[in-house]
């Protein structure tokens, strides 16, 4: 077995085998939702145990200076059937439930849950009452002197100033006015994306100074129905706390440590400056967010008695004199996690850009490190770049799936140099094997001698065996960070390419189980066992493309070697047929531009590769190797 043979095996097998074991070991989710099951919040308000979770309370204490992470109960009561404030806004619509303030009805009106014509638009909050019952509730937490029932809670019966809706032009104010003199305000007000600003104010009218403390929850009834929960995807708990990223997952959450009073398990981070807290789904997310330079304690909290999670901002305690007023403002992200959203709220210029002056645009807050919302994983020093390009030149030209073969063209162009290096070894180690074989034959069995002799050779012709190698083996870190970025983000989402290729994010659609769309019966469901073997264009195409570029070179000798290489483009065709498709044409457009490339290169060699030939022998070798049998 020659070197060059030896090492594109071990490159190859290389590649097969962390494929391999990161399809058995993380296969592509199935989404399990049951839309006729109970959820856990109608289940416990049929145990009688569905009390609504309402805010942080304080210590009683001669000077509180902070909330404590318990949580007071209350009598469950469904907002759906409360007075409500319509929201309408450019990409949001839903209401607000007069029953605690709560921000509990929302929809994106830019996304739908499926690529159908008829799809509903996603919803991101629900009320209590219905399924995945997901809300932000604001309130203030009583310290010295006061009881729950001076403050307002989570079943707090609100009145509106005037009629809304709200909108980006016309904030709501609601109200309501304690037994112990305090008279609360609360002013929501929205942009035209998904920034929410929320303005607590408290006007203390009795005779005695009294201390309160503001405070912001995000609540979850049980797990949400369409969670991934996939290896390769942060869902769940996620927080910034001084420039330090915390991710918490649904599992996470619930082997926390109960040290938030009985049944409850919480998580606290005292933040200075510079954080945030929330929920992140796959596409969507909530957080809290305080000013940039306030700091507050963060919590991430599960109730195991409830089954509900919790995310929390509290605020320090604030000292409120007789006849004055105090107040405080907040922001709640709901929405999209778009990137060129969210960049703008970070609002932070880069390095670069500082260097010429850029400053922070006043219109936008300063949330730091907002961008890492988008789980970019370990190797975001690849995703990042290449979800840049991928999304500026889906800017310039309107077509994902094209953008996707633009950057492979990109990333091949700049491996171009190693690539001429590699080819131009592997060249040169065909014009040496002839010398090759005549070492093998000098040497006989003694191995060491003909390790030295072939050592001699490379120096000598200063070719370097391993070589060959290299840009296979680079392709695979490149080959993980694209399918993160087309798995985890958002803007992959429906992507459509051409034809019945309208979400790149998902499986090849097509299939030959109904010969491509020719027959009058649908294909295989994405991620079923029919759905493997009867595969559709792309992975096809993928196997074909691949077969090609082993076509460049004769087959091996060794029927060892020979069996692997005849075998390798077919299992890679089945083992990638349930990925998502835009990470399929990536590697289509890798191996056409690998196999241009690298016909080109070895003609300029003075070695011209007999395709036709090499194709043409192996169906010779397989035929005679039949007759044989």
């Amino acid at each position: 077995m020659d070197d060059q043979n030896k090492n594109l095996i071990l490159a190859t097998a290389l590649s097969f085998i962390v494929i391999l074991l990161w399809f058995v070991l993380f296969p592509p989710p199935e989404t399990q939702t049951d839309p006729n099951g109970a959820t856990a919040t109608e289940t416990a308000q049929t145990t009688g145990e569905a009390d609504v979770e309402g805010g942080p309370a304080v210590t009683p204490s001669a000077t509180p200076d902070a909330a404590s992470a318990d949580n007071a109960d209350e009598e469950a009561q469904e907002s759906t059937e409360a007075p409500r404030v319509e929201i309408d806004t450019p990409r949001l619509v839903g209401s607000i439930s007069l029953l605690g303030g709560r921000i509990d009805d929302l929809q994106l009106k830019d996304y739908t849950e499926t690529i159908e014509e008829d799809s509903e638009i996603v919803s991101l909050f629900n009320p209590v009452g219905g399924q995945d019952a997901y809300y932000a509730l604001y309130g203030w937490a009583p310290g010295q002197g006061l009881s729950p029932e001076d403050v307002p809670g989570p079943n707090t019966e609100w009145q509106v100033e005037g009629e809304g809706p709200l909108t980006p032009d016309s904030p709501v104010t609601l109200t309501w006015e304690g037994p112990a003199g305090l008279v609360f305000r609360r002013t929501i007000s929205v942009d035209q994306n998904y920034m929410f600003t929320v303005e607590q104010a408290v006007e203390n009218t009795g005779d005695a100074s009294t201390s309160l403390a503001p405070y912001g929850v995000l609540a979850r009834h049980g797990e949400p129905a369409n969670a991934k929960n996939f290896f390769i995807l942060h869902e769940g708990a996620i927080a910034m706390a001084d420039g330090e990223l915390s991710e918490t997952s649904w599992d996470g959450l619930t082997d926390l440590d109960q040290n938030a009073g009985e049944g409850a398990r919480a998580e606290v981070y005292q933040v200075d400056e510079n954080g945030w807290i929330g929920f992140t789904d796959h596409y969507w997310m909530s957080s809290l967010i305080p000013d940039h330079s306030q700091g507050f304690k963060a919590v991430a909290k599960y109730d195991e008695a409830r089954d509900i999670y919790q995310t929390e901002q509290v605020l320090p305690t604030m000292t409120v004199g007789a006849g004055e007023s105090a107040s405080v403002s907040t922001r709640l992200f709901a929405g999209a996690k778009e990137w060129d959203t969210i960049r703008r709220y970070q609002n932070q210029p880069n390095w670069l850009f500082s260097l010429f002056g850029a400053e922070p645009d006043a219109d936008y807050p300063e949330i730091d490190r907002f961008v890492d919302a988008i789980d970019w994983g370990w190797f975001f020093f690849l995703t990042k770049p290449i979800f840049w390009v991928l999304h500026e030149l889906n800017q310039l030209i309107g077509n994902m799936g094209v953008s996707i073969i633009l950057l492979t063209l990109m990333i091949k162009a700049l491996l171009l140099p190693l690539a001429f290096k590699s080819y131009v070894s592997m060249a040169k180690m065909k014009e040496l094997q002839p010398e090759m074989e005549k070492i093998k034959e000098r040497a006989g069995d003694d191995r060491q001698k003909l390790q030295q002799e072939m050592m001699e050779l490379y120096k000598k012709e200063k070719v370097n065996p391993a070589s060959g190698c290299l840009p296979i083996l680079l392709q695979i870190p490149i080959f993980f960070s694209l399918y993160k970025v087309i798995f985890v983000t958002l803007e992959l989402r429906h992507a459509p390419f051409f034809g019945p290729f309208q979400d790149l994010s998902a499986p090849d659609p097509t299939s030959f189980f109904n010969f491509f769309g020719l027959l009058p019966w649908g294909a295989p469901e994405a991620g079923s066992l029919l759905a493997l073997v009867f595969i559709g264009i792309l992975p096809l195409l993928l196997g074909v493309s691949m077969w090609l570029q082993q076509k460049l070179n004769p087959a091996p000798p060794d029927p060892t070697q020979a069996m692997i290489f005849a075998w390798m483009p077919w299992v890679f065709m089945f083992m990638l047929g349930s990925f998502a498709s835009g990470l399929v044409v990536y590697w289509i457009a890798n191996n056409t531009i690998t196999f241009s490339q690298q016909y080109a290169i070895m003609r300029s060699q003075g070695y011209t590769p007999d395709v036709f030939g090499n194709i043409k022998s192996s169906f010779q070798k397989k035929t005679k190797t039949e007759d044989k049998k």
